[in-house]
């Protein structure tokens, strides 16, 4: 059987309040890190978040 294209990641808040969302990714297609716009509710505002390995 064929290993998935996907991969799960981890994305941490540059507000550095510990929160983070976990998501999947296709590192043939985006080879970068993520940054993403996201809700942090421990700020309660929008932030940017880096992309993470999962411990």
């Amino acid at each position: 059987m064929a290993k998935p294209a996907t991969i799960k990641i981890r994305l941490n808040s540059t507000a550095d309040t510990g929160y983070f969302y976990v998501t999947k990714k296709n590192p043939r297609n985006i080879t970068e890190k993520l940054r993403l716009k996201k809700y942090d509710p421990k700020v309660r505002k929008h932030v940017e978040f880096v992309e993470g390995k999962i411990k």
